[in-house]
């Protein structure tokens, strides 16, 4: 379970569970967490316990949240909000490993607590950030918008999603604060499959991601007295690689599209983790074989990785059925739509990504003279998936990019 090849320290002996906890630390230089709150929590989980994860990361999300309430707002409105902040991201991370059991009543009410805290910190924002859903024929898509300032200006604006596992909400501490410190409008959103709309409308992944997006821009484009219609850029996180490009194949409107870090085919990931005697039963479509086998998968001594990839997968495309997510999944690829993109695309590439490794250039290349393949590597200290435990330098690289393409510097 251990990583024999990892540059950086281990915070589990379980590489799954490192990375769990590291995506709560690596809020903390953006508000969303604090070093030894995290440190804690990771103190007592037991590698490949899921239940000791959702139950130390809850302990300390009670802790920060009663202090949080105990703080006056009106005297330092930043102490109370980075509170909020904070216990926010740790009902989340007590949450992560819960989705094997989709009926657990705690996947709806640790959300509910994570949404609550968040909110509150959002209304201390100054000036404070806003919710509200844009709708369509089918799905409603919640969205959160904030600006930098009180003063009204058309000015850049970021449109960012998550991907697989993540919320709207940590996009604000991955790369939304920095933004706005960048003069940026801020705009997140989910789709269907994550948190949200599969929480709150029941509705799983779907690989045709401009169905979300193109709304999205509508809504930003007739914000005329606020965005500059020449400057709105689309950021895509983890799986977001996918559906960031996916949707900029349909919809032209964008300055730049950012894939953090690119993905060709989610498919290919999939097949890869079952491996090829199980895609052959797969590929038969012997669905009762493939289920049967797939529950070995499932069991607690298997490998963090590939059980909560199971699980996180039947929970987020919302089936009971491994045969039934392993071929939605196979429609998540972005070769036969890539060719239409006319937009610059930012494609970052890990060096130690964990899921996507080789990905980024395969899409660089069909994207061609559009795509800017950028390598965050070891060496800087940068090199793991999505640029989680260095996002200060992670956002001046991307930034800086998108700086240069709305200012015709690239």
């Amino acid at each position: 379970m251990a990583d024999p090849n990892a540059t950086m320290y281990q915070l589990s002996k379980d590489s799954n569970f490192h990375f769990g906890i590291l995506r709560a630390l690596a809020m903390a230089p953006y508000d969303g967490a604090d070093v030894d709150e995290c440190l804690v929590a990771a103190n007592s989980i037991i590698p490949g316990d899921f239940e000791s994860f959702a139950r130390s990361f809850l302990s300390i999300a009670n802790t920060v949240y009663k202090r949080a309430l105990s703080i006056a707002k009106k005297k330092f409105p930043v102490s109370a909000r980075t509170a909020f902040f904070s216990a926010a991201t740790y009902f989340r991370s007590a949450d992560f490993y819960l989705h094997g059991n989709p009926a657990d009543p705690r996947i709806m009410d640790y959300w509910a607590k994570q949404t609550d805290a968040f909110d509150q910190g959002l209304a201390l924002l100054s000036p404070p950030g806003t919710r509200f859903n844009i709708k369509t024929p089918e799905f409603d898509i919640p969205c959160i918008w904030i600006t930098p300032d009180e003063e009204v200006k058309k000015r850049p604006t970021i449109i960012m999603g998550n991907g697989y596992d993540g919320s709207q909400e940590e996009m604000y501490h991955v790369a939304g604060l920095a933004a706005l410190e960048r003069g940026y409008n801020v705009l997140t959103y989910e789709g269907p499959g994550q948190p949200s709309p599969r929480r709150y409308q029941n509705k799983g992944f779907i690989a045709e991601w401009e169905k979300v997006v193109t709304p999205v821009m509508d809504h930003v484009l007739n914000m005329t007295k606020s965005v500059d219609p020449k400057a709105v850029g689309l950021y895509g996180l983890s799986l977001g690689g996918y559906m960031a490009p996916r949707a900029a194949a349909f919809d032209h409107r964008f300055a730049a599209i950012m894939a953090i870090d690119g993905v060709w085919d989610f498919g290919e990931v999939i097949r890869r983790d079952f491996g090829p005697e199980a895609m052959k039963i797969h590929k038969s479509g012997d669905k009762a074989k493939f289920d049967e086998l797939a529950q070995k998968y499932l069991k607690p001594d298997v490998p963090t990785g590939l059980r909560w990839g199971l699980e996180q997968g039947m929970w987020s495309f919302n089936t009971t059925s491994p045969f039934d997510f392993v071929t939605e999944v196979q429609k998540f690829t972005v070769e036969k739509v890539a060719h239409k993109i006319r937009t610059p695309v930012f494609i970052g590439d890990a060096e130690d990504d964990i899921f996507f490794k080789g990905q980024p250039q395969k899409l660089a290349k069909a994207i061609g003279k559009w795509a800017t393949l950028y390598h965050f590597q070891n060496k800087d200290a940068i090199g793991t998936h999505s640029g989680i435990g260095a996002l200060k330098q992670h956002n001046q690289v991307i930034y800086d990019w998108f700086d240069g393409i709305i200012h015709g510097k690239h």
